[in-house]
């Protein structure tokens, strides 16, 4: 038995120099291609619904909120970074809180000026009285002296110093869609 003929063996792709494994890495090269192509695809649909007018119509509805939060983070930089003033230099402990103040509220006031929003913010002096009023701690259990205000600033005597409580502010916001005049008092801590 040793006469007879072979028949071809079923083998694998060999190289042989007919391209198989250029096949091989043509069949990648594409999956790369393909896969390359989702990317935008997918970053396209993860943005769906993220429109610029989404987020305006939302702040439309509420004219000054962006205004307060902003004005409310510069009123309590502001008075942390206060020096320590005897109760008889409060005048000057709320001129310092001024000093630093004033930059940040310049910097509300023209925020959104390129987008045809005009901010105003003036002290408010009343509004800071009948906060005093109102909410200065006091009563039996308390060791703190009086309450006052000062250009709208509520201050009150603690241990001898002063400390800064609140600010009374009246805010306008005027935008092309309507307008809002606030007032509004300031947590100082």
């Amino acid at each position: 038995m040793t006469g007879g003929r072979r028949g071809p063996r079923a083998t694998g792709p060999r190289d042989d120099g007919d391209g198989g494994s250029d096949r091989a890495q043509l069949v990648l090269l594409a999956a790369a291609v393909a896969a390359a192509a989702l990317v935008p695809m997918a970053l396209a649909y993860l943005t769906l619904g993220a429109h610029p007018d989404v987020a305006a119509g939302a702040e439309a509805d509420r004219p000054g909120e962006g205004t307060l939060r902003a004005l409310d983070r510069a009123v309590a930089n502001a008075s942390g970074s206060l020096g320590r003033y005897p109760w008889a230099d409060r005048e000057e402990a709320v001129a310092e809180f001024d000093a630093v103040l004033s930059p940040d509220v310049r910097g509300v006031e023209s925020a959104r000026l390129s987008e045809t929003v005009v901010v105003d913010v003036e002290r408010n002096s009343t509004a800071a009285t009948a906060w005093a009023a109102g909410n200065c701690p006091r009563g039996p259990n308390r060791a703190f002296g009086d309450c006052g205000t000062v250009d709208g600033v509520v201050v009150q005597e603690r241990a001898g110093e002063t400390h800064l409580l609140a600010v009374g502010f009246d805010v306008t916001v005027a935008e092309p869609g309507g307008s809002a005049e606030l007032t509004v008092v300031l947590a100082a801590y």
